[in-house]
């Protein structure tokens, strides 16, 4: 009891007069904020409407219907490395959390030691002490508790766990990425195997047409002009086809590469037909849009984390108070150390006073506020993109429904002449080469045809992308309570 009045009366007491006195330093003001824009603001122009009114649903692949497409996607969703890379950086933003979490509450340590030593025979102890040798053995339980008066550890804490969240949002960014690369690089894998076998039809047609040109030229019905045109563009296709069959190689390598796969992952895929599905597009954004896209969840996590870093460096400009205990036995005879005689209990609080370090912390201040404004200019940005990347594919899908269906007139068209052609060679009224030339146009046709529904694929996929490819985030209320530092530590 004595010594707890001995305690408050000259230790505790002087160092709650010392922090009266002393204050803190002078924390700089904060000026010119950048704010946040305003996501409500986040809208389409009242033009950009498709036929549906709808978001992108959770696994928005399965709608095409296409059981390799639903194989590859679950295969790159679990062995895809960039997904393994997304993952160890949320473990790593866990593994932070965890070490400032750890520094929380008091911190009990054992510690032992034996120290053998001769005392000087001409200094502070005299004979029998001095010139001789002791060994001096000393046992300690050691506590230290820091007084987390001004909410700094907290502030740090939760800065780490919304870092996790950023993390977390990061990871969904890079399945969706992955997903919108995996279908369409099977879409573009499709569509080259499409028009592989539209060339290699024009590339037939192509040689009947020069030996039809070849034999009337030898009967004197055509010239060699004639047979010259139709020689360049059968190389001008034999040119496009190697080109496709090379597109074709690399597509095919590329997939393989999202996948994280073997040389022999892709073997047994097959050609399938192009599906066709109705786009949707959402007529109002607004703060839908930023629950829905991952990469404006992971900004505005990290700039409330920035939020909390500041709050955190401002905690600094305070008073510390620390308190240390300890209960011990030390003894230069270890047949002395268990008797109570050897004990040494220690407590002792520590203040310190921020008054001359005021450069040094307002540096830092200046720091985090900088990096804050940074955030949330990087937020800005990704809302006027991500709004920009919604509007042009929506207006892109809409230019490519309209050259589709102006295409498929064109190919009616051209398969009514064809019809015409051949019914006119049936009846004698034209040659072989009418037709043939009226069959390279339908063939033509359809390999524009079929590079106009591939750019509508990759487009929409590029459009549920832009929509967060069905990501959902939890919706948080604007005033919720921050979670404390023990049910962070707890979260998985």
């Amino acid at each position: 009891m004595r010594l707890l009045n001995l305690f408050v009366l000259r230790i505790i007491f002087p160092c709650g007069l010392l922090l009266a006195i002393g204050g803190c330093a002078m924390i700089p003001p904060d000026h010119a904020v950048l704010p946040q824009r305003d996501m409500a603001s986040a809208q389409l122009a009242a033009d950009i409407k498709l036929a549906h009114d709808n978001w992108p649903q959770a696994q928005w692949w399965t709608a095409y219907g296409d059981a390799q497409l639903d194989r590859l996607m679950t295969q790159a969703l679990q062995d895809g490395p960039s997904l393994q890379m997304a993952a160890a950086r949320v473990g790593s933003a866990k593994a932070a959390l965890k070490l400032d979490a750890a520094d929380e509450g008091v911190d009990v340590r054992l510690t032992a030691d034996v120290n053998r030593q001769r005392y000087s025979g001409t200094g502070f102890f005299p004979a029998p002490i001095g010139g001789s040798y002791y060994t001096e053995s000393t046992v300690r339980i050691l506590a230290s508790h820091d007084f987390d008066w001004w909410n700094k550890r907290r502030a740090q804490i939760i800065a780490a766990f919304g870092e996790i969240n950023a993390r977390r949002a990061e990871q969904a960014q890079a399945e969706q990425t992955l997903a919108a690369a995996v279908a369409q690089s099977y879409f573009r894998l499709q569509a080259d195997w499409a028009r592989l076998v539209t060339l290699q039809q024009q590339r037939n047609k192509q040689n009947e047409l020069l030996a039809d040109k070849t034999k009337r030229m030898a009967h004197g019905l055509a010239s060699i002009d004639e047979q010259r045109v139709a020689e360049a563009e059968l190389r001008r296709l034999n040119t496009d086809y190697a080109a496709l069959e090379a597109a074709l190689g690399r597509e095919r390598e590329a997939l393989r590469a999202l996948l994280g796969a073997d040389s022999h992952a892709l073997a047994d895929l097959t050609r399938q037909p192009l599906p066709t599905l109705p786009h949707a597009l959402p007529s109002s954004l607004g703060i839908e849009l930023l629950a829905r896209r991952p990469d404006l969840q992971a900004a505005r996590w990290r700039v409330e984390a920035s939020l909390s870093r500041i709050e955190a460096a401002k905690a600094a400009f305070y008073p510390e108070i620390n308190l240390t205990a300890f209960i011990g036995l030390n003894t230069v005879s270890m047949s002395d150390l268990f008797t109570a005689a050897s004990r040494t209990p220690f407590i002792g609080p520590s203040l310190t006073l921020p008054l001359f370090n005021s450069r040094r912390l307002s540096a830092n201040l200046g720091l985090v506020r900088t990096q804050r404004d940074e955030l949330i200019a990087d937020y800005n940005q990704l809302i006027v993109d991500a709004v920009r990347d919604v509007a042009q594919e929506g207006v892109t899908l809409r230019g490519l429904e309209t050259q589709l269906a102006e295409q498929a007139a064109v190919a009616d068209a051209t398969d009514a002449l064809l019809r015409s052609a051949r019914a006119r060679f049936t009846q004698g009224l034209a040659d072989r080469g009418t037709v043939l030339g009226a069959e390279l146009a339908s063939l033509k046709e359809q390999d524009f045809s079929l590079q106009l529904k591939n750019q509508q694929l990759l487009s929409e996929v590029a459009l549920i992308k832009t929509l967060g490819g069905g990501y959902r985030a939890e919706a948080v209320a604007a005033d919720q309570e921050k979670p404390n530092s023990a049910d962070i530590a707890l979260r998985k």
